[in-house]
């Protein structure tokens, strides 16, 4: 067989002994499959191998960094991308809208081309950030890793509309101010939200408030950059858009880390033990006696908020794998179509702990071992494919479609009587397969 994704050797339009060598390579391709010798069924119920759990060797609460007593699918360690198979941990993408809001007497001269071009360089800027993580700065001195942290914004207009781009100009008295602090603080009034959200079940929404005129000029009230995380949406205030969009990436990615369920972390237990507590009292290095007491922590109030934990990292990619946050909506399922061209190989050994959506089909290798312990969600129309010498290990792991659709099931490759195994530790299932195995065995 010929596994998707494969690139053809030749190309070009020069030809060899006459022939076309595009046209050739493709004879030889198919030629060399053939003489594989491989046969090809899909996995019947006689095949399944059950293994006593007592014969293996990992406990089956065991976690990266530690135990936890609900198993791995509830262990945000089980969720890190790993730097060596980048691809086992597909790039989410968050869907993100702008509202901009304006008193009405700036309906005439808002300069709305300007501001779709800051908001486009926000989201720009925002996902350079997520792109780069940075290395934590506190406790000074500290060896925390750097990870990738594998989530991405895109604009998301109303597909019905072919004028909209997702980012929308109002100009009303009532609701286009933004007060923090104060007998009239709105920040956590989601009327605006009501009123003008778009897309609310499954698009993130941003609100773009200025300051009340009045809290401006205050002497007491600081009309900076800032915001507030509220389910299906945010509101952030003091965005100039007469500015540089590069300043207030920060800003953004705090509050869209609040949404996938991170807290603050310099003053409170946020249920990570690689953010420290510290006294918030610096602002960036340049301030004195700052240069190893500043944070740079996303979750912190601070000039650079670029650095994010494995912690971190882990709770976020938790969440937006959990089938019951309201939050998963929010991403572009990918995971509901095919996409040949990201099947994931396996040739080494590896355990999936935490539940993952494939974006393409998974093809497990002569000498490679995949365990799989919480939930897989395979594409519509994807498979599974085991080659002789290749082992599928199955410890309490539901294999499903995330999108209810179906998926052809699991392909067992043989050649002089050899073939892929499948094994079952502990319980599992199949849903939505459409080579049904029926799991009769006990162990």
């Amino acid at each position: 067989m010929i596994k998707a994704g494969y690139k053809k050797i030749f190309t070009g339009a020069f030809t060899l002994f006459g022939l076309p060598v595009l046209l050739l390579s493709v004879f030889l391709l198919t030629q060399s499959a053939c003489q594989t010798g491989m046969r090809a069924h899909f996995l019947q119920s006689e095949e399944v191998q059950y293994i006593p759990s007592e014969f293996d060797d990992a406990s089956p609460n065991r976690s990266q960094f530690g135990i936890t007593a609900r198993g791995p699918c509830y262990d945000y360690n089980s969720y890190l991308p790993d730097t060596s198979h980048l691809d086992h941990t597909p790039v989410k993408y968050v869907r993100v809208n702008f509202h901009w809001m304006q008193p009405i007497d700036a309906v005439v001269d808002f300069p709305e081309e300007k501001v779709r071009t800051f908001s486009k360089g926000l989201i720009k800027a925002a996902n350079y950030a997520l792109e780069n993580n940075k290395s934590m700065w506190l406790p000074h001195n500290n060896d925390t890793p750097t990870l990738p942290i594998r989530f991405q914004y895109v604009l998301s207009p109303q597909p019905e509309d072919p004028s909209d781009d997702g980012i929308y100009f109002h100009f009303d008295d009532l609701q286009y101010f933004y007060v923090a602090k104060g007998k009239d603080r709105n920040l956590y009034d989601r009327e605006v939200i009501d009123k003008y959200g778009a897309q609310l079940d499954t698009v993130l929404n941003i609100f773009f408030m200025p300051h009340h005129p009045d809290s401006i000029r205050s002497k007491t009230y600081a009309a900076v950059g800032t915001g507030v995380a509220l389910g299906n949406a945010i509101k952030l205030a003091g965005m100039d858009f007469n500015g540089d969009f590069w300043a207030y990436r920060g800003v953004f990615n705090h509050e869209v880390g609040h949404i996938y369920g991170l807290g603050h972390t310099w003053a409170y237990n946020d249920g990570c033990e690689d953010t420290p507590r510290h006294k918030q009292n610096c602002w960036n290095r340049s301030q004195p006696g700052c240069d190893t007491i500043t944070s740079n922590n996303v979750m912190d109030y601070n000039a650079m908020q670029l650095a994010w934990t494995p912690c971190q990292i882990g709770k976020v990619q938790q969440k937006m794998a959990d089938e019951r946050a309201n939050v998963r909506q929010l991403l572009v399922p990918n995971w509901c179509r095919l996409d040949e061209n990201k099947t994931i190989e396996i040739r080494d050994t590896s355990s999936w702990e935490g539940a993952k959506d494939l974006e393409g089909n998974l093809y497990i290798a002569a000498g490679g071992q995949l365990r799989l312990r919480c939930r897989l969600s395979i594409p519509p129309n994807g498979k599974i494919t085991v080659e002789p010498g290749g082992t599928l290990i199955l410890d309490e792991a539901q294999l499903h479609n995330a999108c209810g659709q179906e998926w052809q099931g699991i392909e067992i490759l043989e050649k002089d009587g050899e073939k892929g195994r499948v094994q079952i530790l502990r319980a599992s299932s199949f849903e939505n397969m459409k080579n049904e195995v029926k799991l009769t065995g006990s162990n």
